[in-house]
């Protein structure tokens, strides 16, 4: 398994810039890649992208040097055991509820004796032949440093529980869905409201107090830099389809 870029960029306090993948073509990795992003979140929850085109957008996030993320559809061992398996780095959990979903998680996500993830020679071990393999501890503990299982806050169930989901040993960070969590505490897209306000204090203080991460969605450059004043370690920006209208809508205003 590489080592996962975002957490060393994380260590060294850098500020973190990704977006989520819709389209499904290894050439939109390569090029986010080229244009400088620190990793990307492909989304199965609301994208059209088949878990069988990973394998491909993986291996092309290897070696273009960008860390692969991967918003799963629903809380499932299969959907966090497959992902794992084919060589995604970190997982980004939605829709959690409840702080037993993300024991769940952790334990199925997570080699022991942090989970009990179930063993495969994948390509992540070179189909078995890694030598590491000699030496399982070591291979455990290595996958397990290098794999970040990022659930979601975008339920009131969640924020209602969010010390203790981010004090759970294995959780690396919280996303923070903005525009779920506004939905489900009543006040949609009031981002200023003071409930909401409150609602993002307390989840940076839990993040803070544990020494994880906070991420968090973003569409608009100024929102983002406040994100990033804030304290944010990395903000997920668009998507990679708005990027191309934004681009191309402000050429053509530049050029006609």
């Amino acid at each position: 398994m590489l080592q996962n870029n975002m957490i060393s960029k994380l260590k060294n306090d850098e500020k973190l810039l990704g977006t989520f993948v819709e389209t499904n073509d290894t050439l939109i990795i390569e090029a986010l890649s080229v244009a400088g992003f620190d990793y990307f979140i492909v989304d199965l929850e609301h994208s059209t992208t088949p878990i069988s085109s990973l394998k491909e957008l993986v291996q092309t996030a290897d070696y273009r040097n960008i860390t692969p993320l991967l918003r799963i559809s629903d809380i499932s061992r299969e959907n966090i055991l497959r992902a794992l398996d084919i060589g995604i780095q970190g997982l980004v959990i939605p829709n959690v509820r409840s702080v037993e979903e993300v024991r769940r998680i952790v334990n199925w996500g997570k080699y022991p004796p942090l989970g009990q993830r179930g063993f495969f020679t994948s390509r992540l071990t070179d189909f078995g032949f890694d030598e590491r393999v000699k030496d399982i501890e070591t291979l455990f503990a290595d996958m397990n440093e290098n794999t970040l299982i990022i659930p979601q806050c975008e339920t009131v169930e969640s924020l209602e529980n969010i010390e203790e989901i981010v004090a759970m040993e294995g959780v690396a960070g919280i996303f923070l869905g903005p525009y779920d969590l506004s939905i489900a505490m009543g006040i949609p897209t009031q981002f200023d409201h003071p409930k909401f306000l409150e609602a993002v204090e307390r989840i940076q203080k839990a993040v803070n107090d544990n020494g994880k991460f906070i991420i968090t969605f973003s569409m608009d450059v100024e929102d983002t830099k406040q994100y990033y004043q804030k304290g944010f370690h990395a903000v997920t920006f668009g998507m990679d389809t708005n990027l191309m209208i934004n681009a191309g809508r402000k050429l053509i205003e530049e050029v006609k």
